[in-house]
Protein backbone atom coordinates (compact mmCIF):
# COMPACT_ATOMS: atom_id res chain seq x y z
CA UNK A 1 0.00 0.00 0.00
CA UNK A 2 1.15 3.59 -0.65
CA UNK A 3 1.03 4.40 3.06
CA UNK A 4 3.78 1.84 3.75
CA UNK A 5 1.52 -0.49 5.73
CA UNK A 6 0.52 -4.01 4.75
CA UNK A 7 -3.13 -4.91 5.38
CA UNK A 8 -3.58 -8.36 6.94
CA UNK A 9 -7.06 -9.33 7.95
CA UNK A 10 -8.26 -6.58 10.25
CA UNK A 11 -4.92 -5.10 11.19
CA UNK A 12 -2.14 -3.20 9.51
CA UNK A 13 1.40 -4.57 9.59
CA UNK A 14 3.96 -1.84 10.12
CA UNK A 15 7.67 -1.78 9.51
CA UNK A 16 8.22 -1.04 13.20
CA UNK A 17 6.32 -4.18 14.19
CA UNK A 18 8.36 -6.30 11.80
CA UNK A 19 11.61 -4.71 12.94
CA UNK A 20 10.84 -5.47 16.58
CA UNK A 21 10.34 -9.14 15.77
CA UNK A 22 13.37 -9.19 13.50
CA UNK A 23 15.82 -7.51 15.89
CA UNK A 24 14.57 -8.64 19.30
CA UNK A 25 12.85 -11.97 18.72
CA UNK A 26 15.64 -13.11 16.36
CA UNK A 27 13.29 -14.37 13.67
CA UNK A 28 14.38 -14.90 10.07
CA UNK A 29 12.72 -13.34 7.01
CA UNK A 30 10.94 -16.62 6.25
CA UNK A 31 9.78 -17.04 9.86
CA UNK A 32 8.45 -13.48 9.86
CA UNK A 33 6.54 -14.01 6.62
CA UNK A 34 4.86 -17.06 8.18
CA UNK A 35 4.19 -15.26 11.45
CA UNK A 36 2.53 -12.26 9.79
CA UNK A 37 1.02 -14.22 6.87
CA UNK A 38 2.67 -12.10 4.18
CA UNK A 39 5.30 -12.80 1.54
CA UNK A 40 9.06 -12.73 2.08
CA UNK A 41 9.30 -9.77 -0.30
CA UNK A 42 6.80 -7.82 1.81
CA UNK A 43 8.87 -8.45 4.94
CA UNK A 44 12.03 -7.32 3.14
CA UNK A 45 10.29 -4.16 1.90
CA UNK A 46 8.95 -3.27 5.33
CA UNK A 47 12.35 -3.82 6.93
CA UNK A 48 14.00 -1.65 4.29
CA UNK A 49 11.61 1.20 5.12
CA UNK A 50 12.53 1.16 8.81
CA UNK A 51 15.07 3.77 9.82
CA UNK A 52 17.53 2.74 12.53
CA UNK A 53 20.41 5.17 12.23
CA UNK A 54 22.88 5.88 15.02
CA UNK A 55 23.40 9.46 16.22
CA UNK A 56 26.04 10.28 18.83
CA UNK A 57 24.43 11.48 22.08
CA UNK A 58 25.21 15.06 23.09
CA UNK A 59 24.93 15.20 26.86
CA UNK A 60 28.36 16.15 28.15
CA UNK A 61 29.90 15.59 31.54
CA UNK A 62 33.00 13.87 32.85
CA UNK A 63 33.48 10.32 31.57
CA UNK A 64 35.96 7.49 31.45
CA UNK A 65 35.62 5.59 28.19
CA UNK A 66 36.24 2.09 26.92
CA UNK A 67 36.92 2.24 23.19
CA UNK A 68 37.45 -0.63 20.77
CA UNK A 69 36.45 -2.02 17.37
CA UNK A 70 34.87 -5.31 16.40
CA UNK A 71 34.27 -6.94 13.04
CA UNK A 72 31.51 -8.95 11.36
CA UNK A 73 33.58 -9.82 8.28
CA UNK A 74 36.93 -9.01 6.71
CA UNK A 75 35.92 -5.46 5.79
CA UNK A 76 32.89 -4.74 7.98
CA UNK A 77 33.36 -3.46 11.50
CA UNK A 78 32.30 -0.87 14.00
CA UNK A 79 34.25 1.37 16.38
CA UNK A 80 32.44 2.04 19.65
CA UNK A 81 33.15 4.07 22.78
CA UNK A 82 31.25 3.26 25.98
CA UNK A 83 30.83 5.19 29.19
CA UNK A 84 32.72 2.99 31.66
CA UNK A 85 30.38 3.94 34.49
CA UNK A 86 27.17 2.52 33.02
CA UNK A 87 28.14 0.93 29.69
CA UNK A 88 26.14 3.41 27.62
CA UNK A 89 27.45 4.01 24.08
CA UNK A 90 28.76 7.51 23.44
CA UNK A 91 30.15 7.08 19.94
CA UNK A 92 29.77 4.67 17.01
CA UNK A 93 31.20 4.59 13.51
CA UNK A 94 31.11 1.87 10.89
CA UNK A 95 34.46 1.14 9.29
CA UNK A 96 36.26 -1.25 6.96
CA UNK A 97 39.56 -1.26 8.83
CA UNK A 98 40.56 0.51 12.03
CA UNK A 99 43.37 3.05 12.14
CA UNK A 100 44.84 5.20 14.89
CA UNK A 101 43.18 8.21 13.26
CA UNK A 102 39.74 6.62 13.77
CA UNK A 103 40.28 6.52 17.53
CA UNK A 104 41.63 10.06 17.60
CA UNK A 105 38.60 11.30 15.68
CA UNK A 106 36.27 9.47 18.08
CA UNK A 107 37.74 11.28 21.07
CA UNK A 108 37.58 14.64 19.27
CA UNK A 109 33.92 14.12 18.40
CA UNK A 110 33.03 13.19 21.97
CA UNK A 111 34.78 16.30 23.24
CA UNK A 112 32.93 18.45 20.71
CA UNK A 113 29.75 16.86 22.05
CA UNK A 114 30.57 18.23 25.48
CA UNK A 115 32.22 15.24 27.16
CA UNK A 116 35.30 15.78 29.35
CA UNK A 117 37.35 12.62 29.15
CA UNK A 118 38.98 11.68 32.44
CA UNK A 119 40.46 8.43 31.15
CA UNK A 120 40.61 6.06 28.18
CA UNK A 121 40.86 2.26 28.31
CA UNK A 122 42.31 0.70 25.14
CA UNK A 123 43.71 -2.68 24.15
CA UNK A 124 47.09 -2.26 22.57
CA UNK A 125 47.35 -0.33 19.28
CA UNK A 126 50.75 1.16 20.05
CA UNK A 127 50.32 4.40 18.11
CA UNK A 128 47.38 5.37 20.33
CA UNK A 129 49.61 5.78 23.37
CA UNK A 130 51.52 8.52 21.60
CA UNK A 131 48.37 10.18 20.25
CA UNK A 132 46.66 10.06 23.64
CA UNK A 133 49.66 11.29 25.62
CA UNK A 134 47.58 14.13 27.09
CA UNK A 135 45.05 11.69 28.60
CA UNK A 136 45.06 9.13 31.37
CA UNK A 137 45.29 5.88 29.41
CA UNK A 138 44.90 2.34 30.71
CA UNK A 139 46.20 -0.61 28.71
CA UNK A 140 43.74 -3.49 29.03
CA UNK A 141 45.45 -6.05 31.27
CA UNK A 142 43.54 -8.92 29.66
CA UNK A 143 44.90 -7.99 26.24
CA UNK A 144 48.38 -7.57 27.72
CA UNK A 145 48.24 -11.17 28.88
CA UNK A 146 46.89 -12.26 25.51
CA UNK A 147 49.78 -10.57 23.68
CA UNK A 148 52.33 -12.38 25.83
CA UNK A 149 50.46 -15.69 25.52
CA UNK A 150 50.56 -15.47 21.73
CA UNK A 151 54.32 -15.02 21.85
CA UNK A 152 55.28 -17.68 24.41
CA UNK A 153 52.26 -20.01 23.79
CA UNK A 154 49.86 -21.34 26.41
CA UNK A 155 52.35 -24.02 27.45
CA UNK A 156 55.90 -22.66 27.22
CA UNK A 157 58.60 -25.32 27.39
CA UNK A 158 61.53 -23.21 28.54
CA UNK A 159 61.84 -22.27 32.21
CA UNK A 160 62.13 -18.55 31.43
CA UNK A 161 58.85 -18.74 29.53
CA UNK A 162 57.18 -20.67 32.34
CA UNK A 163 58.19 -18.03 34.85
CA UNK A 164 56.97 -15.25 32.55
CA UNK A 165 53.63 -17.02 32.18
CA UNK A 166 53.25 -17.20 35.98
CA UNK A 167 54.11 -13.51 36.23
CA UNK A 168 51.42 -12.59 33.70
CA UNK A 169 48.84 -14.76 35.43
CA UNK A 170 49.41 -12.65 38.54
CA UNK A 171 48.93 -9.32 36.71
CA UNK A 172 45.23 -8.84 37.49
CA UNK A 173 45.89 -9.24 41.23
CA UNK A 174 49.08 -7.16 41.33
CA UNK A 175 49.81 -3.55 42.14
CA UNK A 176 52.13 -1.40 40.05
CA UNK A 177 55.23 -1.46 42.25
CA UNK A 178 55.09 -5.19 42.99
CA UNK A 179 54.53 -6.24 39.39
CA UNK A 180 57.19 -3.88 38.05
CA UNK A 181 59.78 -5.13 40.53
CA UNK A 182 59.03 -8.77 39.76
CA UNK A 183 59.20 -8.17 36.03
CA UNK A 184 62.63 -6.54 36.22
CA UNK A 185 63.88 -9.25 38.56
CA UNK A 186 62.81 -11.80 35.95
CA UNK A 187 64.57 -9.82 33.25
CA UNK A 188 67.80 -9.60 35.28
CA UNK A 189 67.70 -13.30 36.16
CA UNK A 190 67.41 -14.35 32.53
CA UNK A 191 69.56 -11.61 30.98
CA UNK A 192 72.28 -13.97 29.71
CA UNK A 193 69.69 -16.42 28.39
CA UNK A 194 67.75 -13.65 26.64
CA UNK A 195 70.91 -12.27 25.03
CA UNK A 196 71.99 -15.60 23.53
CA UNK A 197 72.52 -15.43 19.78
CA UNK A 198 72.50 -18.09 17.07
CA UNK A 199 74.69 -18.04 13.95
CA UNK A 200 73.06 -18.62 10.57
CA UNK A 201 75.44 -21.05 8.85
CA UNK A 202 74.46 -19.82 5.39
CA UNK A 203 74.79 -16.06 5.92
CA UNK A 204 77.12 -15.95 8.92
CA UNK A 205 74.76 -13.48 10.56
CA UNK A 206 73.55 -13.85 14.13
CA UNK A 207 70.12 -13.38 15.63
CA UNK A 208 68.63 -13.75 19.08
CA UNK A 209 68.09 -17.39 19.90
CA UNK A 210 64.94 -16.91 22.00
CA UNK A 211 63.20 -14.30 19.88
CA UNK A 212 59.64 -15.04 20.97
CA UNK A 213 60.41 -14.69 24.67
CA UNK A 214 62.37 -11.51 23.95
CA UNK A 215 59.40 -10.20 21.96
CA UNK A 216 57.08 -10.89 24.90
CA UNK A 217 59.52 -9.11 27.22
CA UNK A 218 59.69 -6.09 24.93
CA UNK A 219 55.89 -5.89 24.72
CA UNK A 220 55.58 -5.86 28.50
CA UNK A 221 58.25 -3.19 28.76
CA UNK A 222 56.49 -1.01 26.18
CA UNK A 223 53.05 -1.20 27.83
CA UNK A 224 54.25 -1.16 31.44
CA UNK A 225 53.75 2.62 31.92
CA UNK A 226 50.02 2.19 31.14
CA UNK A 227 49.24 -1.10 32.85
CA UNK A 228 48.33 0.45 36.20
CA UNK A 229 46.87 3.86 35.32
CA UNK A 230 43.63 2.69 36.93
CA UNK A 231 45.33 2.96 40.34
CA UNK A 232 45.47 6.74 39.85
CA UNK A 233 42.02 7.35 38.32
CA UNK A 234 38.95 6.69 40.41
CA UNK A 235 36.41 4.54 38.61
CA UNK A 236 38.76 3.42 35.84
CA UNK A 237 38.72 -0.33 35.11
CA UNK A 238 41.92 -2.24 34.30
CA UNK A 239 40.40 -4.11 31.34
CA UNK A 240 38.15 -3.53 28.32
CA UNK A 241 35.84 -6.33 29.51
CA UNK A 242 32.78 -4.06 29.54
CA UNK A 243 32.98 -3.28 25.84
CA UNK A 244 34.00 -6.84 24.96
CA UNK A 245 30.89 -8.09 26.77
CA UNK A 246 28.73 -5.61 24.87
CA UNK A 247 30.19 -6.76 21.55
CA UNK A 248 29.45 -10.37 22.51
CA UNK A 249 25.80 -9.55 23.23
CA UNK A 250 25.50 -7.63 20.00
CA UNK A 251 26.99 -10.47 17.93
CA UNK A 252 24.84 -13.06 19.70
CA UNK A 253 21.78 -11.06 18.70
CA UNK A 254 22.89 -11.38 15.06
CA UNK A 255 23.69 -15.08 15.12
CA UNK A 256 20.33 -16.03 13.65
CA UNK A 257 20.94 -13.92 10.55
CA UNK A 258 23.87 -15.43 8.68
CA UNK A 259 22.42 -14.22 5.37
CA UNK A 260 21.76 -10.66 6.49
CA UNK A 261 22.40 -8.04 3.81
CA UNK A 262 25.02 -5.35 4.44
CA UNK A 263 22.31 -2.73 4.70
CA UNK A 264 20.28 -4.68 7.23
CA UNK A 265 23.40 -5.59 9.18
CA UNK A 266 24.34 -1.93 9.47
CA UNK A 267 20.84 -0.96 10.61
CA UNK A 268 20.75 -3.93 12.97
CA UNK A 269 24.00 -2.79 14.61
CA UNK A 270 22.76 0.80 14.84
CA UNK A 271 19.46 -0.40 16.27
CA UNK A 272 21.20 -2.52 18.91
CA UNK A 273 23.28 0.42 20.17
CA UNK A 274 20.38 2.88 19.93
CA UNK A 275 18.34 0.57 22.16
CA UNK A 276 21.28 0.18 24.53
CA UNK A 277 21.70 3.95 24.67
CA UNK A 278 18.02 4.46 25.51
CA UNK A 279 18.22 1.76 28.17
CA UNK A 280 21.39 2.94 29.94
CA UNK A 281 21.62 6.69 29.54
CA UNK A 282 20.21 8.69 32.46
Amino acid sequence: MACGRQFRGRAYLTGKEVWEAYSKEKQTIHELSAKFNVSDSTIKRLLKDVRAEWADPVRGGNVIINIDATYFGRTAGVLVALNTKNGAPLYLRHLRHEHVSDYVEAVRVMERNGYRIDGIVIDGMQGLFREFAAYKVQMCQYHMCAIVRRKITKNPKLEAGMELKRLMLSLKDSMREDFTNRFYRWKDKWRTFLNQRTVNNETGRTSYTHRRIRSAMNSIEFYLPWLFTYEDVEGMPNTNNKIEGTFTKQKNSMNNYSGMSKENRRRFVDGFFLALNDELQP
